[in-house]
Order: C-alpha cells, then structure tokens, then sequence
C-alpha cells in the first residue's frame, strides 16, 4: 500500500533451489535488492553449513542497505546455537543485531485465540 517492496520466502529453501537450477547469483541480487526481506519460522531446527554460508552472503548483501525481519518462537539468546558455527553465527549476528530493533510478543497464539476450538479441546 505504502509502494515499498516486500517479499515472503521459506528462504533457505528457496535458495537451495536456485542453485540446483542456476539461477543462485540471480536469486541473491533480487533479495539483496528486497527493501524489506521477511524471514519467518526462523530457528526451527539447526541450520547446515551450506544454509549458513547462503544466510552469511545474503545478510552481506543487505547490511546497512534493506531492512529484514526475522519472526521466531526461538529466544534471540539461542540464535547463536541455531547458526552452528560460531565464527559465522557471529558475523550473521552481528549484521542482524546490529542496528536492529527487537520485539518481545507475549500472549496466546493468534492462531490458538482465532480458532473455534474451546479451551477444553486445545492440546496446550
């Protein structure tokens, strides 16, 4: 509404995918070119060595020129751990951090608080 782009990915997986049908390079300047990246889900499981490496350029790329949220359920405190490596968990950190604004939601579960479910047949 406002004319900025934005775009909405399962990113790592996306980029897997532009390697393995060449289009890797291009994919990665269109992201870098993104003014704001949505990064949602993140820290669900461990990332592997060639997902860091993709994060590492891709957060390379947009420092200092686009804006990326990141949404997880996961504790900035475990993000580290989440990375893996820490050498390239703390320049992937460190470009994310920096600068950066964090929210801290609380509360029930939108999808929990909007479901017709009643509290007695919700697991949690």
């Amino acid at each position: 509404m406002k004319g900025y782009s934005v775009k909405y990915y399962r990113l790592l997986m996306m980029l897997t995918q532009s390697k393995v049908d060449g289009t890797y390079l291009k994919t990665l300047q269109s992201l870098a070119k993104t003014e704001l990246l949505n990064i949602d889900d993140w820290g669900l499981e461990p990332l592997k060595a060639v997902q860091r490496n993709d994060l590492m350029e891709l957060m390379d790329d947009r420092h200092g020129n686009a804006s990326t949220i990141m949404l997880s359920q996961l504790p900035t405190e475990q993000w580290h751990q989440s990375i893996g490596d820490n050498t390239i968990a703390d320049a992937i950190l460190d470009r994310l951090m920096h600068n950066a604004h964090r929210l801290k939601l609380k509360g029930e579960s939108m999808r929990k608080t909007r479901s017709s479910l009643t509290d007695g047949e919700h697991l949690g």
